[in-house]
């Protein structure tokens, strides 16, 4: 029997589709609430499981209480060994409880632990055993850019099973990182590498760490924005994603922007400004929509990380013939010869946005590009 944990931060992405860019701090956690937000997270632990219940008999899987993956444990089919106690009165969890599943995972001599979450979560993990124990993260967080997670839930149990029946036996360095919200949320990125967590490595599962754009790439984004403004139709409503890529365009158009939240331009004019899931839906409705994204740079996102407001619900009421994907030469050569990716948390939909997209490189300068999941 290999012993395995799995730790589940239940609130990890709750943040993203009513637009709050994380869900650090509990007042944060009750505006989500308050806002229609759901957990992501427990869902997105048992898609991974699903991808171990051939080799369950073999497995000893190790987990904390009630939301903190027991649940999401029985949900796959295992028979979870409970460790710990009840985790703070009403299941409301916290970094400390993270940690302390983590410490004792390390104590119990678990080979391997998953752990669903975001940025926070991985800094918490990597807080409580450092380098001792390889992890594999499942993305489940708002804000996703360190390198210790797999590239979809499903790709983190795939490299899960291939750790444990020995198909994968390297072991690399990844980057922890985390970023203040508060000033997130107020348009500003202050990114801090915390440390370095053992991640089993295969490069079609596991997820890069995130790169800025370059200063030199502001004459190819203006060149890009100047483009879409002369392709931009009448009484259609473009959404407009998170990026300095689309900023340039917002600026270009002279109008007020979220440099990471989701604004949507009609008749060249601001329909809403950093919206919702729910807001999107509402403005569009009845309308003509585009959506306008650009990959997330050294990681190749266009959907599922950071604009999770733009939900499988909002891709599938404007088309996916309707998506325009924007990337300066410079972010496609970052991702050097990876595709770019997809994980909107619903396998029938990343299904059919795989395969090629065109992408707008610069002024009437196109590059086609594969998608994958």
């Amino acid at each position: 029997m290999q012993k395995i944990g799995l730790i589940v931060n239940p609130i990890a992405g709750m943040g993203g589709k009513v637009g709050l860019k994380g869900t650090d701090g509990a007042e944060i956690v009750e505006k989500a609430k308050k806002l229609g937000a759901v957990p992501e997270a427990p869902l997105r632990a048992i898609e991974a499981l699903k991808q171990l219940v051939s080799i369950k008999d073999r497995v000893d899987l190790v987990t904390y209480p009630g939301k903190m993956g027991e649940h999401e444990a029985v949900e796959a089919g295992f028979l979870p060994n409970v460790i710990g106690g009840r985790v703070n009165k009403g299941g409301i969890t916290s970094c400390e409880d993270t940690q302390k599943a983590a410490k004792t995972m390390l104590k119990i001599g678990v080979k391997l632990i998953l752990f669903a979450g975001g940025d926070g979560t991985a800094r918490d993990i990597y807080t409580a055993i450092g380098d001792k124990l390889p992890v594999i993260g499942i993305p489940a967080g708002v804000k996703i850019h360190s390198a210790v997670f797999a590239i979809t839930p499903k790709r983190a149990g795939e490299l899960a099973y291939n750790y444990l029946t020995g198909k994968v036996d390297q072991l690399k360095e990844a980057e922890v990182m985390d970023i203040d919200e508060e000033m997130f949320r107020q348009g500003r990125v202050s990114a801090k590498l915390y440390g370095y967590l053992k991640v089993p490595y295969e490069k079609t599962r596991v997820q890069n760490l995130k790169a800025g754009s370059p200063k030199t790439d502001e004459y190819n984004q203006e060149a890009i924005a100047q483009e879409l403004i002369e392709n931009m139709q009448n009484d259609v409503a473009y959404i407009i994603g998170p990026g300095t890529t689309t900023r340039q365009l917002m600026r270009n158009l002279n109008l007020d922007y979220s440099l990471l939240g989701i604004d949507i331009v009609y008749n060249k004019s601001l329909l809403k400004k950093d919206a919702t899931e729910t807001e999107i839906l509402e403005v569009i409705r009845g309308k003509k929509a585009k959506i306008i994204v650009t990959p997330i740079g050294g990681q190749g996102y266009i959907f599922g990380r950071g604009n999770q407001q733009i939900s499988p619900r909002v891709i599938n009421a404007v088309g996916i013939e309707n998506i325009i994907v924007v990337a300066t030469q410079n972010k496609l050569n970052s991702l050097m010869l990876s595709p770019l990716l997809v994980d909107t948390g619903n396998e029938k939909l990343n299904t059919l946005l795989s395969g090629y997209i065109e992408v707008i490189t610069g002024y009437k300068e196109k590059a086609v590009y594969p998608v994958a999941f």
